[in-house]
């Protein structure tokens, strides 16, 4: 548990070579740090310092939006303070969905404490989910409406059985319809969850938290840091050309693909992600 404010922690996990080159996994919106994948974090490990924790109201992490309210910015700020936390100066960022939003503010607003940056299955600042006026101004697609639908039962009260469920169904829907989808590998992922956090009860609090602040679309043209943008074709979250149109837009970036991914890391695109991942740092690295 790592003091990032008063009295808000966040439960990290540290896996590999204390001596390697640290790496800083940074989740999606409402999911904790289990749902990185243990062949991801593993593979990674073998040659770096992997950390990957919950945010705010997900998993071990202090639970306290309803007292506390905060802004998604402010998940970007924690990420930086856990850092400080652990004694790493600077890192390498990989970061999901809404974790990519924060990768994005922190190579505008932090970008000394960044080795590289990696972001997938998300959209650029100012852009969909991540455009706090909801006008898109980018002109891209949007939310699969399935999705949309789904998303209205996100804040209602379910017992055990029933939440697993859902949540099963949401990563089915997340997931896209091209890579096979095994409901038993995500049924067993969320059970991890819930055993992790102690609770069923699904925060929706970053979906409540404050947008205010991450139309800065714009500045990352002035990025120096190395970034890759992997796309992840079948994201039914950011669809394409989302990934093209932020790879256009952070300067110098870099932009690959893993063939019939959706908002998901299930098994059939975990090793592909993985090897592009560790290629791009062994890239910058030097290895």
């Amino acid at each position: 548990m790592v003091p990032i404010a008063p009295g808000t922690e966040l439960w990290a996990e540290e896996r590999g070579d204390p001596a390697g080159t640290p790496v800083l996994l940074v989740m999606g919106a409402n999911a904790g740090a289990l749902t990185w994948p243990d062949e991801l974090v593993d593979a990674l490990a073998e040659r770096h310092r992997v950390i990957r924790y919950d945010h705010r109201d997900t998993g071990r992490s202090t639970r306290a939006f309803d007292v506390r309210p905060y802004a998604i910015r402010d998940l970007a700020t924690d990420a930086v303070r856990l850092l400080d936390g652990l004694g790493i100066a600077r890192a390498h960022v990989v970061g999901m969905s809404m974790g990519g939003t924060l990768v994005q503010l922190l190579l505008l607003d932090h970008p000394d404490r960044l080795l590289s940056a990696t972001v997938f299955a998300t959209s650029a600042l100012g852009a969909g989910l991540a455009d706090a006026d909801g006008s898109n101004g980018a002109d891209l697609p949007g939310v699969d409406p399935r999705l949309l639908e789904f998303w209205d039962s996100m804040g209602e009260e379910r017992d055990e059985a029933a939440e697993l469920d859902w949540r099963v169904e949401h990563w089915r829907l997340l997931n896209g319809d091209v890579v096979p989808f095994d409901p038993a590998e995500f049924r067993a992922l969320e059970e991890r969850e819930i055993a992790h956090a102690g609770t069923a009860v699904s925060s929706a609090a970053h979906a409540l938290a404050d947008q205010s602040g991450l139309d800065r679309g714009a500045e990352l043209a002035a990025v120096r840091v190395p970034t890759l943008v992997i796309e992840a074709p079948a994201d039914p979250i950011n669809p394409p050309p989302h990934a093209a149109h932020l790879a256009s837009v952070i300067g110098g970036a870099r932009l690959v693909t893993v063939p019939g991914m959706g908002h998901a890391m299930g098994r059939p695109v975990v090793a592909p992600l993985t090897r592009l991942i560790a290629e791009h740092l062994a890239a910058v690295d030097g290895n």
